[in-house]
């Protein structure tokens, strides 16, 4: 894969992955509640979803989504309910960010796993992503070349981009929760549960393009 290729694909892909969205709002809730080092099997779980939405787009996952009203509805149904779940958590918080004031070893909310597979669900149930996906990775195949090495690199570019953003997100997270007395952080958590439901909302009012 040419150099100037390779880096126009890192120069998009920064902007769409900082571009606040469900997974950077985990990460950032996550480094706030728990701690950085707490919040990395969130990061790890979204890393994960990167190789199934890519993976999903080079076998024609994406087209299907594009062309199926129903399998598009059915995902985008799902990945909203959830997003929702979460936002309505968050809203109703008593003080889940003064976890983060405490040092990690004394932190014992929220397992690794279940930190993990939230940031996992939440992407792998939103088809904009595998949408996106199937009209963005396209502009930087080249065709004549073998196209598994490419989507395998583009993977693993994107993946360590976006685990690098998340990252972060979660470092400003448990730095601005310091900041914050009780009340403020409290805001600060419902403030991000509402974000997650707007997210929600958009996603279940979000149509396919059509021809």
């Amino acid at each position: 894969m040419h150099i100037v290729t390779l880096l126009a694909f890192v120069a998009v892909s920064f902007v769409a992955i900082a571009t606040p969205g469900p997974t950077v709002l985990l990460a950032m809730t996550n480094g706030s509640r728990y701690g950085v080092r707490r919040a990395i099997p969130g990061m790890i779980g979204a890393v994960l979803s990167d190789f199934v939405l890519l993976g999903a787009v080079a076998i024609g996952l994406g087209a299907l989504l594009a062309a199926s009203e129903f399998w598009f509805s059915m995902l985008k149904y799902v990945g909203a309910a959830y997003l929702a779940f979460l936002g309505i958590m968050m809203l109703r918080t008593k003080g889940g960010f003064n976890a983060a004031l405490k040092s990690e070893s004394e932190i014992t909310g929220g397992t690794a796993f279940s930190i993990g597979l939230k940031s996992f669900m939440v992407a792998v149930t939103n088809p904009k992503g595998y949408l996106f996906f199937s009209a963005f990775l396209p502009q930087f195949i080249n065709p004549a070349l073998p196209q598994p090495t490419q989507y395998a690199v583009l993977a693993v570019v994107f993946a360590s981009l976006d685990f690098l953003i998340m990252l972060g997100y979660a470092v400003f997270g448990s730095q601005a929760v310091r900041l914050l007395k009780t009340a403020g952080a409290v805001w600060l958590e419902r403030a991000c549960g509402g974000a997650m439901l707007a997210l929600a909302g958009s996603l279940a009012l979000y149509r396919r393009a059509t021809t």
